[in-house]
């Protein structure tokens, strides 16, 4: 057998259900690389050996109690995961990636942490976090900054840097994330991975309100295509009083059965020219986007280069709402928060309700023309980002958090569409520049069409693998 961190999730619960591998094995590999390694690349704000081991132990009696070959065994039995630390885990600290909450206990589970539970997963600990989930890097007060194992001098992205630099330093075989304008994404691109936005309303925020505005939801971060897909497939139950849906698979059908339907002659659209910024995408960036492109005609589907949307109506309605949204955690002293969470929190003090309102409505109506006007394609192809992995503290301005906030814009100009427009897209880890940096590419997929998108990225996938590339000593 291979390392075990080696291993996929899907690999690692096969194992387990084999009996070649105990959940304690899986717990005490992890959390010795945990211990070596989790501070260097900024991955834990919290570990949890004890709940880990208990939880494994758990596992270890389900499987006593069960025959072999039992079909009806949790999914994804004794497999360790991270949680996001923007995510409630009942009874474990849960910073927010704020100084203002590091001593905050959670007192409930989010809905996504229970069913993630019930599929068999054993909690590692909390991922490090950018503050409140606003930046594309994650820098906070709480822990040391992410970094990306392919070079510790680079940043992991953000908002869930720490789950990015978790999976691919192996110390973890996937993580849980959530995504508001790219916040998956971005560091699954910088990090090698598998990133997937699901679609609006597919992963319920429950138990809590959630983001009133429909932008953010839960997601993993993985090393494969079916991990993101048996992720989903263990969490894409709605609770009752949701505000949004996202319509469930036929009866009998999986994500992760929906990887191994390979699709053939698709129309795919393409952009490169960036949404919310000015800036040009980067040389190696536009190489990864045009190596995929020729990845895809040679698997036969149709690329069609189209016109970017244009982001005059959908970039200041994004920013208001941002900013509200950031604004909407109470905080006792706000001189504990970051100076970009303080600048956006102040821009929001001047958003009445009725301007709120109306950002709400326009981001609606310019992504139902947007949707509509690629409705004749089965996905939109862009780069994920527009520049390879930045340096750790470059696109940081604590001196200036207008300059920051425009740094993060050319960064990430692509990722955000999806989120105002409500489709799931994917991010895969398809190009490696020559210095050895990972640079993802992103797959739109149509509106709650995450069985197609994963369809499409598992044939990807194939022609493309990317398994056997690791960073350096890890």
């Amino acid at each position: 057998m291979a390392a075990l961190h080696d291993l996929s999730a899907l690999e690692q619960a096969a194992a387990v259900r084999d009996r070649e591998v105990s959940p304690s094995e899986l717990v005490e590999h992890y959390l010795t690389r945990i211990e070596q390694w989790s501070a260097a690349v900024g991955a834990y704000v919290t570990v949890t050996p004890d709940i880990a081991r208990e939880q494994a132990r758990q596992c270890e009696r389900t499987l006593h109690d069960s025959a072999e070959g039992d079909t009806k065994l949790p999914p994804l039995l004794g497999v360790p995961i991270a949680i996001k630390d923007l995510t409630d885990v009942a009874g474990v600290r849960c910073t927010l990636g704020s100084a203002a909450f590091a001593d905050r206990i959670a007192t409930v589970d989010a809905n996504v942490v229970t069913l993630l539970r019930d599929a068999g997963t054993v909690l590692l600990g909390k991922s490090n976090a950018a503050e409140f989930g606003a930046p594309a890097y994650t820098e906070p007060d709480v822990a040391p900054p992410a970094r990306t194992p392919w070079d510790l001098s680079k940043s992991a992205g953000g908002s869930s840097g720490g789950a990015g630099a978790a999976v691919a330093a192996g110390l973890a075989p996937f993580a849980q994330g959530n995504d508001g304008g790219g916040s998956v994404r971005i560091p699954a691109s910088v990090c090698g991975l598998v990133g997937l936005k699901v679609s609006r309303g597919r992963v319920s925020n429950g138990p809590y309100a959630g983001d009133l505005s429909g932008l953010a939801w839960h997601g993993p971060l993985t090393r494969t295509v079916r991990d993101a897909a048996a992720w989903l497939d263990a969490t894409a139950v709605a609770m009752p009083g949701d505000p949004h849906w996202a319509p469930p698979l036929a009866s009998g059908e999986t994500f992760l059965k929906s990887v191994d339907i390979e699709p053939k002659g698709l129309r795919i659209a393409r952009y490169a020219d960036p949404v919310i910024s000015d800036r040009a995408v980067d040389p190696l960036c536009r190489a990864a986007y045009d190596d995929a492109t020729k990845a895809l005609l040679d698997l036969g589907h149709t690329v069609d280069d189209v016109v970017a949307p244009d982001g005059s109506e959908l970039v200041p309605a994004f920013e208001t709402v941002w900013a509200v949204l950031t604004s909407l955690t109470p905080v006792q002293h706000e001189q504990q928060l970051r100076p970009l969470t303080r600048w956006l929190r102040q821009r929001a003090e001047g958003v009445t309700g009725h301007a709120f309102a109306l950002a709400i409505a326009a981001l609606q109506a310019a992504s139902r023309r947007l949707v509509m006007r690629f409705a004749e394609y089965d996905a939109v192809l862009t780069p994920t980002l527009a520049q390879p992995p930045a340096d750790v503290g470059a696109l940081r301005d604590d001196a200036d958090p207008a300059r920051d906030f425009e740094n993060q814009k050319r960064f990430t100009p692509f990722t955000s569409v999806a989120n105002m427009t409500g489709q799931p897209a994917i991010t895969l880890p398809l190009y490696m520049t020559p210095s050895g940096l990972p640079i993802g590419v992103m797959l739109a997929g149509r509106p709650a069409g995450e069985a197609a998108l994963f369809g499409l990225a598992g044939q990807l996938e194939a022609a493309r693998p990317w398994r056997d590339r690791h960073p350096e000593c890890w």
